[in-house]
């Protein structure tokens, strides 16, 4: 970035900052809540919750059936690494 350039674009430094934060954040949000140590734990949780009597057995089931499903299928990826299945490769 030349000087000019760095010089216009000054004022918008804060709007690229939030921006990268906010970024980082959704990154490693999504890296917490699909991470299968969280989500076991948060299962054991639930089981304490359920024997303790603080939750109902219907309350248990949808919470129980939303944690499994996020231990069986992968963290949705970021959208920054590409592909490299053929597959889904576009043909040009």
């Amino acid at each position: 970035m030349g000087i000019v350039s760095g010089l216009l674009l000054l004022p918008l430094a804060p709007v690229r900052g939030t921006a990268w934060i906010a970024d980082h954040l959704l990154q490693e949000a999504r890296r917490q809540t699909h991470d299968p140590r969280a989500v076991q734990a948060r299962l054991s949780a639930l089981n304490r919750a359920l024997d303790e009597g603080a939750i109902d057995e219907a309350a248990f089931e949808r919470e129980e059936e939303r944690l499994l499903a996020l231990l069986e299928r992968p963290a949705r990826p970021t959208g920054r690494t590409t592909t490299t299945d053929p597959a889904r490769r576009r043909h040009t």
